[in-house]
């Protein structure tokens, strides 16, 4: 199926039946095959550069501040002193350009296996590329399985920017990868990962929100909201190794003088995240 028609882009998948996103194209940046998948970038009329990996959009430039802020200061403002950070995915940069915004970390590593979406970023997205130059990144291109394998007890959080659970991205839903960033998590280290949509993927979220609770002592899920991700709205799954961790109320806060550019973040939305609909939090409780 042709992914644009008519002058619009249309996101038509099978992970939410009936259902669609479009956008209007301007035009056509990019569109090949990497080693993996294939990309597409292009300017549409309202949400500016897109970003398109299999047919799904990953970001836009009017909206993606939110999904980047909310997966990176939801986990790091729940740690009170979190010094190395490991991503993996995020090739378009928004999560580095967010955890740059913390002081107290030192180092940043992301494990990224598809070198054409950071080069792409980097020409097509160059306000959520800016922090590939800052020499507390350090970005490894492979397989994020086989580098937290060697990598144990080493991060205070691990984020995961993981695309939807299709093709190479299920795995990362799974119980073993939880176990494996388990193990390259320091004492008292947290987790964060895209964790999907309420009105979409409740079962799935659920799944996962179990087998995490029988590995971590607390464990949450909040979300977020984002006009180009489907039915509005996406997730966060959130582990803790510290047993003492709310992750419902932040440790750490900016103070106005030292406050970062942020756009959708701020405290009383970080406690709100954690506020489920009814439906989604019975269904959680289960």
């Amino acid at each position: 199926m042709d992914l644009i028609r008519n002058g619009w882009f249309s996101e038509i998948k099978s992970l939410w039946p009936g259902q669609c996103m479009s956008l209007e194209v301007e035009e056509v940046l990019l569109h090949e095959k990497s080693k993996y998948q294939d990309v597409m970038v292009f300017k549409s009329k309202r949400y500016g550069n897109v970003l398109v990996l299999d047919g799904v959009i990953q970001c836009t430039e009017r909206d993606e501040f939110s999904y980047q802020e909310m997966i990176a200061h939801l986990p790091l403002n729940s740690h009170s002193n979190p010094k190395k950070v490991l991503i993996i995915g995020g090739g378009d940069g928004g999560v580095i350009r967010e955890i740059l915004k913390h002081d107290c970390v030192e180092s940043i590593t992301q494990c990224e296996i598809d070198e054409k979406v950071i080069e792409v970023s980097k020409k097509y997205f160059p306000d959520m590329s800016c922090g590939y130059g800052n020499p507390k990144v350090y970005t490894y291109i492979g397989d994020g399985f086989e580098y937290m394998k060697k990598h144990t007890n080493e991060f205070d959080v691990i984020i995961t920017d993981s695309s939807d659970p299709d093709g190479p991205a299920e795995v990362l839903f799974e119980e073993e990868y939880f176990k494996l960033m388990k193990g390259a998590l320091r004492e008292g280290g947290i987790i964060c990962t895209q964790g999907e949509c309420i009105w979409l993927h409740l079962d799935l979220i659920k799944k996962v929100h179990t087998f995490c609770q029988s590995l971590f002592p607390v464990v949450d899920y909040g979300y977020c909201t984002i006009p180009t991700y489907p039915s509005g709205q996406i997730g966060f799954m959130l582990c803790s190794q510290n047993p003492e961790t709310n992750f419902k109320v932040p440790v750490r806060t900016w103070s106005e003088e030292n406050k970062p550019n942020l756009r959708y973040y701020n405290e009383d939305v970080h406690k709100a995240a954690f506020v489920l609909p009814e439906f989604a939090k019975k269904k959680l409780q289960e």
